[in-house]
């Protein structure tokens, strides 16, 4: 299997004292992955949440907002309509 090479290799080389070492390195940084994962997706249903939570504008406003900001960067860089 290509994982044992590239884990024998790491350790072959004098990166890791052993399997076991790459094994546990491994699986730390799995585990940290699934930890910010975890963090992150309760921070995207907390703004979610807050958003279905605040203040609704109708999609003309939104529309007219839109406009207004596309409008404005025109200006900032000059570009023509």
């Amino acid at each position: 299997m290509a994982w044992r090479r590239f884990a024998r290799s790491l350790v072959e080389s004098g990166r890791y004292s052993s399997m076991s070492s790459v094994l546990q390195q491994g699986l730390e940084l799995l585990r940290q992955k699934t930890e910010t994962e975890t963090v992150e997706t309760a921070a995207l249903g907390e703004l979610v949440q807050r958003r279905l939570n605040g203040p609704m504008i109708s999609a003309t406003e939104m529309e007219s907002r839109v406009a207004a900001m596309i409008e404005r960067k025109r200006r900032v860089v000059r570009v023509d309509s």
